[in-house]
């Protein structure tokens, strides 16, 4: 599968209809048992996170909290696309609690762009926030319980292939490779030796990053800081066509879920 060629500057793929989409997750996680609350309002807009309980009242000491986000760059259509599957698929282990957040940035997709409507990165908001909507998701994160992982989906309109990147510093079982084997069968994997300038290895790249050197945190920093001690931020290819980039995040998100069955 070559690349679409479409994308020079920026990403000029294929656009969602936000509005729709965000209607169309509020409807499948209603059907599917989630809870639901609206942590910031912005005009018409309302940031939903949702919450899936495990299947029984007292899960075993096993089960497993997975935070999952999407939608924090306006111009990556395929990562709220991916959650709103993920959530009609319903395929999440029984003991698993799942904490996802949707869409971060709904004003973005408005308009095809990375930033919100006054020009911040929101992915760049995490140690002294700006915004309101990055203020509201750290307060409605403070409320949780920690995370036994989290996973943070997006795209890279530059990239050849898949990658991503691992947060891991206690070393623990990485889900790494699990996610690469599951995404290869779907999409091409970037297997450059530099991506982003980071070293990267088969698509997997750890970067050596001290949250405290680092003034404008992603939301993958302040989660590894506050939330968690492992996690991973995946990247699909958007270059490539949005159905190949869906059904990539998706299965990486579910040989992560999955992993320790």
């Amino acid at each position: 599968m070559q690349k679409l060629g479409n994308n020079h500057g920026g990403y000029h793929g294929e656009r969602i209809d936000i509005h729709a989409v965000l209607r169309e997750i509020a409807a499948a996680a209603q059907t599917h048992g989630w809870t639901k609350k609206n942590f910031h309002t912005h005009g018409e807009f309302q940031w939903l996170a949702l919450h899936r309980h495990p299947a029984s009242l007292r899960p075993p000491p096993s089960a497993l909290r997975i935070y999952l986000s999407a939608g924090i760059h306006g111009d990556e259509p395929a990562a709220p696309l991916a959650a709103l599957k993920l959530i009609q698929q319903n395929h999440w282990p029984a003991d698993a609690e799942i904490f996802l957040v949707p869409c971060l940035n709904p004003v973005g997709y408005t308009v095809n762009k990375r930033e919100n409507p006054d020009g911040i990165d929101l992915n760049r908001d995490y140690r002294n926030p700006k915004t309101d909507s990055t203020r509201a998701h750290i307060a409605w994160l403070e409320q949780q319980p920690p995370f036994d992982f989290y996973l943070c989906l997006h795209e890279d309109w530059e990239s050849n292939g898949f990658y991503l990147y691992e947060q891991n510093p206690d070393q623990k079982v990485s889900l790494a490779e699990k996610m690469i084997a599951a995404v290869k069968n779907i999409c091409p994997i970037d297997l450059s030796e530099n991506i982003e300038g980071r070293t990267a290895r088969n698509g997997i790249i750890h970067p050596n990053l001290s949250p405290a050197e680092r003034p404008d945190w992603p939301e993958a920093l302040y989660l590894i800081t506050h939330k968690s001690r492992q996690g991973y931020t995946l990247e699909a290819p958007s270059d490539f066509p949005i159905a190949m980039r869906v059904e990539a995040l998706v299965a990486a998100v579910n040989a992560a879920i999955n992993s320790r069955r």
